[in-house]
């Protein structure tokens, strides 16, 4: 778990310490520092996985029994779910705040052999319903709470934008047309229906840019150069992982934000915070004709709906968008108002404030 992850560090700790909490963010980290009145408490940065579900997670325990708090938060990780049962046992209060839908998001983890995913999906679920019992949960999407009804104490904050720094990003456009992408780099996500959207638009006579910023591994990243060297296409940028500031100010100089999710489980009837940060920043959005993002993106009239599995039709989506400029201008300034106005980690973190309240008043 990175100590600055935008969701943790820079929505929840930061909401809570200035509604007054003394929080203490315990993460791997290089060296424990007060950073804008959160106090982080760091352990070693574990060498692999295996490490992490151990050594790791133990340590973190350690560190946050030392603590003494009146409240621990634990992220959505399975192996700290363990710990924060111990903690409710020793008669400590836990809440667990669950990121994505773990049983939904097993069959898109590449690390996990095919064949194996349904005894882990089986024994996920039995070792979720042991260690998350009488333990209150923070949903981050309205649609898990139907896959955990015997969940009694539970509350919804979903992870909207933090709007109020991303209206502050003042950047000048590319001179070329560019498609924006934030987010993890793979097939699931969009990476390579992209490259095959903008071969359809070079054919047509298209110039046109992709910015993609997010981590990929070194097998995907391959396979995503054959592809550019086979399509012969120009100004591609993999940035790799940046820092949530950097990335939301590359972003702000492209045109159109994607994010062509495929249809499985966890991706369908979740949120993709990327769409919201786009309309922030005030870019027309092209998203997954999916029932949920439809529900934002046709009622705020900011954006395009497409299927993420048609390179076509996302290529005749960015084409419409280039020839539309007035109208595409009028989408990202229709987005951004949206935004401003009802889908911010401004009205969400009210939800998190009272909830902290009332469990710390049980």
């Amino acid at each position: 778990m990175p100590p600055f992850d935008t969701r943790i560090f820079q929505k929840q700790c930061k909401s809570l310490a200035k509604a007054g909490y003394d929080v203490v963010l315990v993460a791997p980290h290089v060296r424990d520092e007060i950073v804008e009145g959160v106090r982080i408490r760091a352990v070693p940065k574990p060498k692999g996985r295996v490490e992490r579900l151990t050594r790791t997670a133990l340590l973190v325990y350690k560190a946050a029994l030392e603590e003494n708090a009146e409240l621990y938060h634990v992220q959505n990780e399975l192996e700290l779910l363990f710990w924060a049962q111990l903690l409710r046992i020793r008669g400590s209060k836990a809440v667990y705040d669950m990121h994505e839908n773990l049983l939904k998001s097993i069959p898109t983890k590449s690390w996990i052999n095919p064949l194996f995913r349904p005894f882990v999906v089986f024994a996920c679920m039995v070792l979720e319903r042991l260690l998350m019992h009488e333990i209150p949960v923070i949903y981050a999407e309205h649609s898990y709470k139907k896959d955990y009804l015997w969940v009694a104490k539970h509350i919804t904050v979903l992870n909207m934008p933090l709007t109020s720094q991303l209206q502050r990003i003042k950047e000048t456009k590319y001179l070329t047309p560019t498609l924006g992408y934030i987010g993890g780099v793979t097939p699931e996500r969009g990476s390579i229906i992209t490259l095959e959207a903008l071969s359809i638009l070079k054919e047509k006579g298209y110039h046109v840019n992709w910015d993609c910023i997010g981590p990929a591994d070194k097998i995907h990243q391959k396979e995503l150069f054959e592809i550019i060297d086979r399509y012969k296409l120009k100004g591609v940028q993999f940035r790799g992982y940046l820092l949530p500031a950097e990335g939301w100010r590359i972003i702000a100089r492209c045109h159109i934000g994607l994010a062509l999710l495929k249809p499985i489980p966890n991706y369908y009837e979740s949120y993709p915070t990327k769409l919201f940060e786009y309309m922030t920043l005030g870019l027309p959005v092209i998203v997954s004709d999916f029932p949920l993002y439809r529900g934002i993106v046709e009622k705020e009239q900011c954006g395009i709906c497409v299927n993420p599995e048609s390179p076509e039709e996302i290529a005749r989506a960015v084409q419409w968008l280039l020839d539309n400029p007035d109208e595409a201008e009028s989408m990202g300034k229709r987005g951004r108002n949206a935004t401003l106005e009802k889908y911010n980690w401004e009205r969400e973190q009210s939800k998190l404030l009272d909830f902290y309240q009332s469990l710390l008043e049980n």
